[in-house]
């Protein structure tokens, strides 16, 4: 099977996705706890405005597996092998080692008085849900996605199913909101792929009619149709009021202790970060027409690393908050809140680039390396294998 061209857009995507999912979580404490602060509502909006972050890395995977495999025939068993082999290796190692390394961390930090023996049947039930620490959810998801896979293919061999993926996708996921909500109800709701369903079906949308859409997805900032200018603003437009009113909701939910019925909070955040999704790719597509080189390439290398920088950087916000040198003080506290989201964004940058780059095995915990780093090792394996061999002769 031909590999497609790469689309490099999407690195810079990423990159902006892995910005908020960080805001998101370097503000999670702030959020919850400084209620009295003048500076709430700025503490609410960046925890709740940047959620977009982990629903668009799964637009994302859904739109790159179907503009690589959907579309055409059944894929063939060998082609089907290495897929799950490269997941395998890439995805849910990754997640095992990093569930057994954040288990122990909670469990050394928070629960010393636990014995081990205790502390085991614990993990195995959080690393079957997804929950051994708040953000691998998401790896645990993708793994579902992934499983799932082959049958969604079949699925979308149907020009009738993709050119209604969309709408379908919406009504399989609210069709599960309310059946947990009014039925099942079960615990971990956000480790379910059901959840995100509307985001894989948007993504595969996207990924099978990419060389449709992307004229349109290419078009801010440039000489276009008036077609395109009115889908364009119609969509920010909507993303933004959708946005602002999540922002709203838990500002107000927050600051008074009140509730209104969950259905609202699932439809805002439905709407925000689908339509997020959306509007960075655009917005991606402008900044790798205008950014300098060094700005593209730096967003291009943090996309290209962003699985590595997802799956680490809590533990070193978790290190940075051991350390509150703010003491309290109210202005330096905006300040300790920025400096742990450099701090963890930095770190984790500096350290995945380093294990993926100089440490042989390092993927096996951190992800898949960048395409041209492989592409450059394999060239680098044939040359010594060559002077070898011709050596040896």
């Amino acid at each position: 099977m031909a590999r497609k061209e790469r689309i490099s857009t999407l690195s810079i995507v990423r990159a902006l996705a892995m910005l908020g999912v960080i805001s998101v979580h370097a503000t999670s404490e702030t959020a919850a706890m400084m209620k009295t602060s003048s500076l709430f509502y700025g503490y609410t909006f960046f925890n709740i405005f940047f959620k977009y972050g982990t629903p668009t890395f799964i637009l994302l995977s859904s739109m790159v597996l179907f503009y690589n495999y959907g579309g055409g025939d059944k894929l063939q068993p060998q082609v089907l092998g290495k897929f799950y082999k490269n997941r395998f290796r890439y995805v849910f190692i990754p997640y095992l080692i990093c569930s057994v390394f954040y288990f122990m961390l909670v469990q050394v930090t928070w629960y010393p008085e636990r014995s081990w023996s205790e502390a085991l049947p614990v993990f195995v039930t959080k690393l079957l849900t997804g929950t051994a620490y708040t953000h691998l959810y998401f790896v645990f998801i993708s793994i579902q996605f992934y499983l799932l896979f082959p049958l969604l293919l079949m699925l979308f061999r149907s020009r009738r199913v993709v050119a209604w993926a969309i709408p379908l996708g919406l009504a399989l996921q609210w069709g599960y909101v309310l059946w947990n909500k009014y039925g099942v109800q079960i615990p971990a709701n956000g480790s379910i792929s059901l959840s995100y369903i509307s985001f894989y079906f948007a993504g595969a949308y996207l990924g099978i009619n990419f060389h449709k859409v992307r004229p349109w997805l290419d078009s801010w900032g440039r000489v276009c149709s008036v077609r395109y200018k009115l889908i364009t603003g119609s969509i920010w437009l909507l993303w933004l009021g959708f946005a602002l009113l999540h922002v709203q909701i838990w500002y107000w939910t927050r600051s008074t202790g009140k509730e209104m019925n969950s259905l609202i909070y699932e439809l805002l955040w439905n709407g925000h970060t689908l339509l997020s999704a959306i509007v960075l790719i655009q917005l991606a597509f402008y900044l790798e027409r205008r950014l300098p080189e060094l700005g593209r390439r730096l967003l291009s290398q943090l996309g290209d690393l962003s699985f590595g920088i997802y799956l680490i950087h809590p533990a070193f916000l978790a290190l940075y908050r051991q350390f509150p040198w703010h003491r309290g003080s109210a202005s330096l506290y905006p300040l300790f809140i920025f400096s742990g989201y450099v701090f963890a964004l930095g770190m984790s940058w500096i350290i995945v680039y380093g294990a993926l780059r100089f440490i042989p095995g390092a993927s096996f915990g951190l992800g898949a390396p960048p395409r041209d780093w492989m592409q450059n090792r394999k060239i680098q394996t044939s040359a010594v294998e060559m002077i070898r061999s011709t050596n040896a002769s």
